[in-house]
């Protein structure tokens, strides 16, 4: 497996996993507070993100999109489109100082430091990348995405062999904890939406195979995470970061790692999302993007002083059901498409056969094929250009049979990674 698709699909990871699944206070809420049968809500949330994950490919894919609003601008009308972009903006934000919060509330478990000043340090380490090399940090701060995976490995193991209470004992404990939503089908809609409003952007650009293996990481993350979680129950239920409680029943050394990686994550994604609201506002120019988001930021923080589980509980669904907005828009989108989407999956694995014959040594590439290739190009919907240009590179890829590559990878691939 090649490093390009490893880092994207951590790169997806890390945009979903935040400091709600790293703590593990959404799930305790959302799923695990039905007791077991929460488990079953969780292998549903995975099924969702498969589905989700088809369609948003198989439309980033068709409009070989660059940008989420690419895809948007295609199959809604203007003015959803422009609804859509108000609520992208508003989960940003209000994911942004839910975030926060979680900031304070780690340090403040680990540390005994006030969960305001947790916050506020965050928040100030926000602004200051503002005003440096940004990109370089979150490459840096990027390596804390697969740490996160590898902890949350050690404590399903951890939490696997060693003893535990039954689970009639389990679900009674469970029912102490206050659920996001009454209902544990509207959780996994709502959660599931939740994690369509975090990671659209990138899901339409992603290639076919990180897509995939982002999706499965996600996945097996989340029911690990949860399986760990419910296992430990009753020295869990009632802390706000229940993932980190874990981690100090492993050993304090383990628990201190685990409290800088879920700091740096929050970080990461605080920064990410505040950045990307300040930059809509900015009209380009750095020095008023630094501004907005200063001021974004103290709007933030003064919302964070909620606490860090309230507002999961509060803010998580809003995010959620209108997440579910989205879902309907792209699914009247991808069905509205289907046949033609079926048809240019067709066409484009038929432009690569050709140029297959481009590359090779032991194949003939005649004027007929040249022409033929012409032709597929410019009953393509997307730049016929651009699209020869890309088939022909993975062509030649497949021709010197790298590893990894096949026709199908420009079928389910964005123009992002063209």
């Amino acid at each position: 497996m090649s490093k390009k698709y490893l880092s994207v699909a951590f790169a997806y990871v890390g945009v979903i996993v935040g400091a709600g699944l790293a703590s593990g206070q959404d799930l305790l809420q959302y799923f695990l507070s039905f007791g077991a049968v929460g488990l079953i809500g969780i292998a549903a949330l995975g099924v969702l993100n498969v589905i989700f994950g088809v369609v948003a490919l198989q439309l980033g894919s068709y409009y070989r999109s660059g940008h989420h609003d690419e895809v948007f601008e295609r199959i809604t009308h203007p003015a959803v489109r422009r609804v859509i972009d108000v609520v992208l903006v508003f989960s940003g934000f209000a994911m942004g100082f839910v975030m926060l919060a979680g900031a304070g509330a780690n340090l403040e478990q680990q540390f005994g430091l006030p969960a305001w000043a947790g916050s506020a340090v965050c928040a100030g380490l926000v602004i200051l990348t503002a005003f440096l090399d940004f990109d370089r940090i979150m490459k840096v701060i990027g390596v804390f995405t697969p740490m996160i995976v590898i902890a949350i490995v050690v404590l399903v193991v951890y939490s696997l062999v060693t003893p535990h209470p039954s689970v009639a004992e389990l679900n009674a404990t469970a029912t102490k904890v206050t659920p996001a939503l009454p209902n544990l089908w509207f959780s996994a809609i709502n959660y599931f939406a939740l994690c369509v409003v975090n990671g659209i952007g990138m899901a339409f650009v992603l290639g076919g195979s990180a897509g995939r293996i982002g999706g499965a990481i996600i996945a097996l993350v989340i029911g690990g995470d949860a399986l760990a979680l419910y296992l430990n129950m009753d020295r869990i239920w009632d802390v706000n970061v229940p993932a980190l409680e874990i981690a100090r029943m492993i050993h304090p050394a383990f628990a201190f790692v685990y409290t800088l990686i879920i700091f740096a994550l929050i970080y990461n994604t605080v920064f990410s999302l505040f950045f990307a609201t300040a930059r809509r506002f900015s009209g380009g120019s750095t020095k008023r993007m630094r501004i907005v988001l200063m001021g974004v930021v103290a709007l933030g923080y003064a919302a964070s002083l909620m606490g860090f589980k309230k507002l999961i509980g509060g803010m998580y669904p809003i995010i959620g059901w209108l997440g579910v907005a989205l879902l309907v828009v792209l699914a009247a989108g991808w069905l509205r498409e289907r046949a033609g989407i079926s048809h240019e999956e067709k066409l484009r694995r038929k432009l690569i056969r050709l140029l297959v014959h481009k590359h090779a040594d032991h194949l003939e590439y005649t004027d007929e094929h040249r022409e033929k290739a012409r032709e597929l190009s410019r009953a393509s919907v997307a730049d016929s250009k651009q699209l020869r240009r890309d088939a022909s590179k993975l062509a030649k890829d497949i021709a010197d049979r790298k590893p990894n590559v096949s026709p199908s990878d420009l079928v389910t691939r964005g123009a992002g990674e063209g």
